[in-house]
């Protein structure tokens, strides 16, 4: 029997795998909404998904794309109190990154901003942001006094 799977299967495969399976599980399968019997009509069906899918990948990909350039041309700059030896009290968090970022109108989640090592001294520190699996940015925050 060919089925073609609703959702990732372990030791079978992917979401939108075609396999073929023994008579008893694949009942198993279409019952428990984990696959669907193959056929003519449904594969065209699977096909225009997964096209469609592609498509949307793609636009997502490339606004990502133009969100990277305008958050690289930019610096984020915090203003930040010393003590003796312009030693910095605290540090810059991803929280506090992501709410300035929307406060110039660009909605990143505050998980996607990676700080490789703390942001707790005067000058420059480059900062990661994953808006996509494929495209990661590079944005400046400066910190003064």
């Amino acid at each position: 029997m060919r089925v073609i799977l609703l959702e990732d299967v372990k030791k079978q495969g992917k979401k939108d795998d075609i396999i073929t399976v023994k008579d008893g599980y694949g009942t198993y399968l279409i019952n428990n909404k984990k696959a669907i019997l193959e056929t003519k009509g449904s594969a065209k069906v699977l096909q225009k998904q997964t096209e469609t899918r592609a498509l949307e990948e793609n636009l997502l990909i490339r606004d990502c794309e133009e969100l990277k350039k305008k958050l690289e041309k930019m610096v984020l700059k915090f203003k930040v109190k010393t003590g003796s030896n312009d030693q910095v009290f605290g540090k810059i968090s991803s929280k506090q990154i992501a709410e300035e970022l929307n406060n110039k109108g660009i909605k990143i989640d505050k998980k996607k901003i990676k700080i490789a090592v703390p942001i707790n001294n005067l000058g420059t520190t480059n900062v990661k942001i994953n808006l996509h699996k494929k495209v990661e940015a590079t944005l400046k925050i400066e910190l003064h006094k």
